[in-house]
Formats: C-alpha cells, sequence, structure tokens
C-alpha cells in the first residue's frame, strides 16, 4: 500500500472507534478490506469481534504472528480533524486506527509478496478493556492457528517519526483495575453524629492506603496506586451515604500486585470497623506484564539497523497492555513506533503523524522476513 491507501483507511477506522467488544463496524471493515485482498492463500476466522487471518507461506517451517488491537476509548474528540470520530465520547486516543491501518498495510504486502513462513495477523479486541488477549489467546480459533512466536507494536507520541524502541526483558507493567465502593448512612449536614459519613472515610482511605506504597513494599521494588477518580453526595447539605474510588494498581513485579492487594482488603476490613460502614472491591481487568524475549529484541534492533530505521532503547514503563498475556506463552516482543504527536496517549487531542504509518509497515515487514530466514 502507498502513502496515500494507509492514509485513507487510518482516517476511516478513525471516525468508527467501539469499546471493546462492541467492535462490530470496525469488524466489518477489516473484514471488508482483506477480503478484497483475499487469494487461495488467505484464511479467515472471527472471533467474537476479533479477527484472525491465516497467510500461507510458500514453504513454511513455523508460524509467525502479529497482533493489532481494535478498540477505542471513551473519550470525546478534541481535535479539529475532518475525519474527526462520528461516535459520540468515543475516540481511538490510543492509535488501535494506526495499529488496525499498519496491520492491513502489512497483510497486502505479504500477500503479493509471499515469505517462506505462514502468518497469523491478529486482530484483537477489547485491549483498552476488559481485556481481550487472555480469552482470545484461550479460545479454539486462536489454538488452531496459535503462532510459534508473535510481535506487535504501539504508536509512542513522545518519540519522532522513522524512530522505533523496545528493549529486553520488562516493557510494560503488570497492572490491575481498581474499583471501591463505600456504604455508610446519609442525613442532614446539620446531625453528623447521626450519620455514617462516606465522603470522610472514601477521603481518608486515599491517604492511607499510599502508605501501602511507602511502608509496606521494598523501596526498590516499583509499585503505584492511583486514584483517578472519586465520586461521593448529591448536595452540599446532606451528609454523603455512598462513596466510589476508581484507581489503577501498576507493578513491575508480578508477585507485588498480590502484595498490595492483601493490604488494600485489611485496610478496608479495619475502615469498616473504625468508619462503621460496608466496603466492597472490585479489581476489574487485570493484565499481565509485556515480557519481551532477548533475542528477539536483538533480532529486531538488527532488522532496524539493516533498514535504515533508528533504533532506540526504550525504558521500562508502568503502562499496561494485555499483549502481555499472549507472551506469557508465545514467546516474542513489543516495538515502541514513533509518531511525534505533541499530545500522548489517552489525550483527547492525540495527533499522530500520518508518515510513521509507511514507517511501521517496513518495520513489521523487514521484522518477518528476518524471522523466517
Amino acid at each position: 500500500m502507498d502513502k496515500t491507501e494507509l492514509q485513507e483507511i487510518r482516517r476511516e477506522l478513525h471516525q468508527i472507534p467501539e469499546l471493546g467488544f462492541q467492535e462490530f463496524k470496525t469488524q466489518q471493515y477489516v473484514v471488508k478490506k482483506i477480503e478484497s485482498m483475499k487469494t487461495d492463500r488467505v484464511s479467515i476466522k472471527l472471533w467474537r469481534t476479533g479477527i484472525l487471518v491465516k497467510i500461507d507461506g510458500l514453504s513454511p517451517g513455523k508460524t509467525i504472528g502479529f497482533r493489532s488491537d481494535m478498540d477505542g476509548l471513551p473519550i470525546t474528540e478534541a481535535t479539529d480533524f475532518d475525519f474527526q470520530s462520528t461516535h459520540d465520547a468515543r475516540m481511538h486516543a490510543c492509535g488501535h486506527d494506526f495499529h488496525m491501518t499498519i496491520a492491513l498495510g502489512v497483510m497486502k504486502q505479504i500477500i503479493t509478496e509471499p515469505i517462506n513462513d505462514d502468518v497469523v495477523f491478529i486482530f484483537q479486541p477489547a485491549e483498552e478493556g476488559p481485556g481481550g488477549a487472555l480469552p482470545m489467546l484461550q479460545s479454539d480459533e486462536f489454538q488452531q492457528w496459535k503462532p510459534d512466536c508473535l510481535f506487535a507494536l504501539h504508536i509512542a507520541p513522545e518519540l519522532p517519526v522513522g524512530t522505533v524502541s523496545s528493549r529486553k526483558g520488562l516493557l510494560f507493567a503488570n497492572t490491575s483495575e481498581l474499583f471501591i465502593d463505600f456504604k455508610g448512612l446519609g442525613g442532614h449536614a446539620a446531625y453528623p453524629h447521626l450519620t455514617r459519613d462516606m465522603t470522610v472515610a472514601a477521603s481518608s482511605f486515599v491517604v492511607q492506603m499510599q502508605q501501602i506504597i511507602s511502608r509496606s513494599l521494598n523501596p526498590l521494588d516499583s509499585a503505584v496506586i492511583t486514584v483517578g477518580k472519586m465520586e461521593s453526595g448529591f448536595v452540599q447539605n446532606a451528609i454523603a451515604e455512598t462513596a466510589r474510588l476508581e484507581g489503577t494498581i501498576r507493578t513491575l513485579n508480578p508477585e507485588t500486585i498480590g502484595i498490595i492487594k492483601e493490604k488494600l482488603e485489611k485496610l478496608m476490613r479495619g475502615f469498616e470497623i473504625s468508619h462503621d460502614c460496608r466496603i466492597k472491591v472490585d479489581y476489574g481487568a487485570n493484565y499481565y506484564q509485556v515480557y519481551n524475549q532477548g533475542n528477539y529484541v536483538d533480532l529486531f534492533q538488527k532488522t532496524m539497523d539493516e533498514n535504515d530505521i533508528t533504533y532506540k532503547e526504550a525504558n521500562a514503563a508502568m503502562t499496561g497492555e494485555d499483549f502481555g498475556d499472549m507472551l506469557r506463552e508465545i514467546p516474542g516482543f513489543m516495538f515502541w513506533l514513533g509518531v511525534d504527536s505533541p499530545y500522548g496517549l489517552h489525550h483527547a487531542k492525540l495527533n499522530p503523524n500520518e508518515d510513521a504509518l509507511e514507517i511501521g509497515v517496513k518495520s513489521v515487514i523487514s521484522t518477518l522476513k528476518t524471522l523466517t530466514k
């Protein structure tokens, strides 16, 4: 695909972002594009709102997988694009429109210029939540075409176009969502002694939970607990009967999340007694760390050097990615693709440079050719 066709696909996908396991229009669009390229060497399977595409190699010895995520985010777009999202409060603010476009561009080239090994393209739903990688990995459809090795990319707004980045070992953190509900007794603001105030309880809890990181963990064992949203009460002169905290736990060590959850639950039991209330917790989606196999990263770096694409060593990050669930079972790696956006991931004004689409296709194609040798 040339730059114009890649740009057209990306912009059409950008206009139809959908949340996890609701990617019906996206699936339909991608399948239509695949059908337009399909030959007798191409097979398609659908799994929920995801897609698996297998392209037979010339003399296959193994199967190589490339994964692209599909879903958007519950964000109202604030760009001035003439191809803005047509779905209210939905936006491809994490670059999955880029990821799918690159996968389709690579697919077209592999169909017209086949390599020796089989290639499976994995269009995975629900990366942003509730997590599509693990159930897709466990599906019969995936297992029938399970690749021997697997890789993926993610756009990096802070990196310039023409630069890719990865590292051996840990790339992304272990993550868990966090939802905590408090239930007490509401009442008139003038009679606090007759109530159990959940605004006070939840506020105190937010402060106390930070001590789990500072006083319960080895200071060399990096971890984060963040509360990004807090709700309580309905009116200024009434004491809140309920409160809700929404946040995230992130660690560099998979065992550390279990320690944090255990400490949180002990803290909750203490708060139930001290504030005479009930507290429930839901850990939502949990993502295993993205851990890159060193030999694949070495091959990738060598391939980028040979193809005049700048390689930069990445730092481990507290970002989460459910691709880690696939890498837990299948050897491979993930890399960052520079897109030079002034706004970051999950921002309503994310504006990746579309020149990076061709770099993305080139980096994936050259990697496939290296892996098939």
